[in-house]
């Protein structure tokens, strides 16, 4: 499995023949260089809620690549209204799409879209095929609920989770968080963008190895495979 960041919590994941996008925020980040949203082919696109930092660049990208977005219902509703193509989902419910399943879970975060209307509830999500299993948990605190991940989720290969702190969890709840969900593999997004979420790098790192985990900080634009 392919993953590549391009900053912020947007990630592309690449599944066999698939390719999965994930809260696609490209030309409003500040830390990145090249805006060229032409490079991206997803054939889906997963957004974990409506703050503009995780949906600015998806109806771009939807458009150009006829991908389909999945989110929860108000957001995948909004997209699909201007034309998208697009598939509903909500909190613990699960579907078996041609790369894989997706289930929805629980995330403790505030929704809305860039006008301020409502985007739902936000949400993360556990995406497995017969190989391979992942968290990605959008933005989120810390909570009770990731517990019940690996009580109905097969057993995580890796999981993404937010570090920054002030509008998720930081780096010391998310290290808790990776013994809640029963995975020895973190990497770590939504810090450093901005101003707020500033993080020491090697503090985060060394919270994560105290408690026997690995936590993974990719420079943007960088592929690893796992």
């Amino acid at each position: 499995m392919q993953i590549t960041f391009y900053g912020q919590s947007t990630f592309v994941i690449k599944l066999g023949e698939q390719v999965l996008m994930f809260d696609p925020f490209i030309t409003g980040n500040p830390l990145v260089n090249d805006k060229d949203l032409s490079k991206f082919n997803p054939s889906h696109l997963l957004l974990s809620h409506g703050h503009q930092d995780h949906i600015l660049d998806a109806a771009a990208i939807a458009k150009s690549s006829g991908a389909t977005i999945i989110a929860n219902y108000e957001v995948a509703t909004h997209f699909g209204n201007a034309g998208h193509q697009h598939h509903p989902l909500n909190h613990g419910g699960k579907y078996n799409f041609d790369f894989g399943t997706v289930k929805c879970v629980n995330a403790i975060h505030t929704s809305s879209f860039p006008d301020g209307s409502y985007a739902g509830a936000a949400a993360g999500f556990v995406v497995w095929n017969s190989e391979q299993c992942f968290y990605f948990a959008g933005d989120t605190a810390l909570t009770m609920d990731m517990k019940l991940i690996p009580l109905t989720c097969p057993k995580l290969d890796f999981a993404i989770l937010p570090i920054g702190d002030n509008f998720t969890m930081g780096y010391e709840d998310a290290a808790i968080a990776a013994e809640f969900i029963e995975c020895d593999r973190i990497i770590g997004c939504h810090y450093d963008t901005f101003g707020y979420i500033e993080i020491d790098k090697e503090k985060a790192i060394k919270t994560f190895e105290a408690k026997g985990k690995e936590l993974i900080l990719m420079d943007i634009g960088q592929s690893i495979i796992l």
